[in-house]
């Protein structure tokens, strides 16, 4: 329609068009100047201000992006001409006499198949894009190769071109593989102070065009690295519909491309998006679907910054003369009549006792040694001017004078109490070692320091007697016969007397041997009776005995006749010598004492 607006039909409805708004349109008849002078060559100024900026070419295959960036040597692309402009603006800011110094690298990359891959070194192999501490975007290992004219920049370039993934399909014989991405760097240093450094990168990007493989007849390789290509550019698309809609989280690390975009889109950088289109009526929803992404794209927002810092390294050491440390007002009233009176109506100080005085700014030895060294100097001054020196800190001498009387006493006061309580403490000690009968003959003016423990008091064990009946009666019938009693010590049980006069060690070690050999046979023999005669539920009460035992113990009497001993219950499966063992000590005791074992 006009230099910035077009018009095609609408495909869903052919009575009506889509319009589209843009900053500049170009037509057929439109050269290589004229896109380089409408829309790039304006933002090559911004480099020299700290500023970042980036050009993306975009548009399906076939459509001439990499034509618009690189061009060809009679007719020079977008790259060509920026370079060639910039490296003269930097010459000329750069000259001697000038207040900035300058320097230009360059790096080359391609993002083929999700690998960041360095055409200025083809044997780095996948480099790693990373976001520094203050949100910049780098990549750590990649070539800069310094460049003072366009024919440095020729001899890096041309041979880095050619390392760049082509392939043929039946749209385009040299079809780009991948996104091509030229990065400059112009750094600046001042010459004079403060010494600041700025740092303005250039990204000139040329896109791979998204592809039909209907068309293109992909397959194979060139099947993969169409998704590649159609992946990212989705990615970039959702990118842009996120900061449209001011979404939380834009997916920038969902691809390489759009991770290394992140400066560009929504970034800090001023970006110029030129999407080529093709005029034919069989691309018609490719060129639909370039004009609806840059019209999102245009409604991007980027928020420009100037990129600098300061040279700590390289500060010049600040020197102040009498006058500026007095300020002018100060120094005016220095000059005026003799008579005027500027600071207290003390007397003038010798400069020699103001030296060797105390400040006390000396006390700050936290601060900075330049901050320090300059308010000692300043004090110093104002000492040896005595009456005629401006007051510290805004404050009269006789004012500060009387303040650090008063911190002086309570310094003292804080000492004295320091002294006090470790007297008390002292006396706590003290008393904490007097016996316990002069702790009574003591002054109830002593205070007696609180407890900070609870002592507690060992409740006695448990004992428990275990006896057979017959033993119990013999033993009322002679009182002075010894009991023994089974005492739960820790882990182990050991038998200890109730004669207080026999020592703890002639205690008897086991409870065997203090039952007699009937009382042992009368227990075995119970023990028989009751695998012999009993049933599931009464050898149960055994201990040692479970529901499982107690079936084989039954189902083997039933099978091979009564027991003839209380050893067979060997023969029984599943019941181990081990555990037969453990079965006897466990209720030879009980029954023969006449106890009722409980179950297992």
């Amino acid at each position: 329609m006009d230099s910035c607006s077009l018009e095609i039909a609408n495909w869903r409805n052919h009575q009506e068009t889509l319009k589209y708004q843009f900053d500049a349109f170009y037509g057929e008849r439109s050269t290589q100047q004229d896109i380089y002078a409408g829309s790039v060559q304006p933002i090559l100024r911004h480099l020299l201000e700290g500023q970042n900026a980036s050009v993306l070419a975009y548009g399906p295959t076939g459509a001439g992006k990499t034509h618009t960036m690189l061009g060809s040597p009679e007719q020079p692309g977008v790259i060509p001409r920026a370079l060639m402009d910039l490296l003269q603006l930097t010459r000329e800011e750069g000259a001697e006499g000038r207040p900035w110094a300058l320097s230009v690298t360059m790096s080359y990359l391609e993002i083929y198949q999700e690998k960041v891959l360095d055409l200025l070194d083809s044997a780095s192999g996948d480099l790693v894009i990373r976001e520094d501490c203050r949100g910049n975007i780098l990549i750590p290992g990649l070539t800069q190769k310094p460049i003072t004219s366009f024919a440095d920049f020729e001899r890096h370039f041309l041979p880095a071109s050619r390392n760049r993934t082509v392939g043929a399909t039946r749209l385009n014989q040299r079809s780009s593989r991948s996104h091509a991405v030229l990065l400059v760097k112009v750094d600046q240093r001042e010459r004079l102070a403060p010494f600041r450094q700025r740092e303005g990168k250039l990204y000139l990007i040329d896109l791979a065009g998204s592809e039909d493989n209907r068309r293109t007849g992909n397959k194979g390789l060139r099947l993969k690295e169409s998704g590649a290509i159609n992946t990212s550019l989705f990615v970039l698309g959702k990118v842009v519909d996120a900061l449209n809609q001011g979404l939380p989280r834009v997916p920038y690390r969902d691809s390489k491309l759009t991770r290394l975009l992140q400066d560009s889109l929504g970034g800090s950088a001023h970006s110029i998006l030129i999407a080529n289109i093709a005029p034919e009526r069989r691309f018609y929803l490719d060129t639909v679907s370039a004009l609806n992404f840059a019209a999102r794209s245009k409604e991007v927002i980027n928020r420009p910054f100037t990129n600098e810092s300061l040279q700590l390294h390289v500060l010049a050491p600040v020197k102040l003369s009498q006058k500026e440390l007095l300020g002018p007002s100060e120094a005016k009233r220095a000059r005026g009549p003799e008579g005027e009176e500027i600071g207290s109506p003390e007397p003038t100080e010798a400069p020699a006792s103001a030296s060797q005085k105390l400040s006390p700014l000396q006390k700050l030895s936290s601060m900075d040694p330049a901050m320090l060294e300059r308010l000692l100097s300043l004090d110093r001054l104002l000492g040896s001017q005595g009456s005629q020196g401006a007051p510290l800190l805004s404050t009269p001498r006789r004012e500060r004078m009387v303040l650090m009387k008063t911190v002086e006493e309570k310094d003292l006061e804080i000492e004295r109490l320091k002294m006090k309580q470790k007297e008390l403490e002292a006396k706590v000690l003290a008393q904490e070692a007097v016996d316990p009968k002069e702790k009574e003959n003591c002054s109830p003016t002593v205070l007696r320091p609180l407890s900070h423990r609870t002592v507690t008091v060992a409740r006695p064990l448990k004992k428990a007697v275990v006896m057979p009946l017959q033993l119990i009666q013999e033993q009322a019938a002679s009182p002075n016969t010894e009991i023994h009693i089974l005492k739960n010590k820790g882990r182990k049980r050991k038998l200890e007397s109730l004669d207080a006069s026999e020592p703890e060690g002639k205690a008897e070690d086991c409870w065997e041997l203090q039952i007699s050999p009937e009382l042992l046979a009368h227990g075995r023999q119970k023990i028989l009776d009751l695998l012999n005669e009993g049933s599931a539920r009464d050898l149960r009460s055994l201990q040692r005995i479970g529901p499982k035992k107690a079936q084989l113990i039954v189902g083997w009497r039933e099978l091979h006749g009564p027991f003839s001993q209380v050893e067979d219950l060997e023969r029984v499966e599943g019941i181990t010598g081990k555990q037969m063992e453990s079965f006897l000590k466990a209720n030879i005791l009980g029954l023969a004492a006449g106890q009722r074992c409980g179950p297992s």
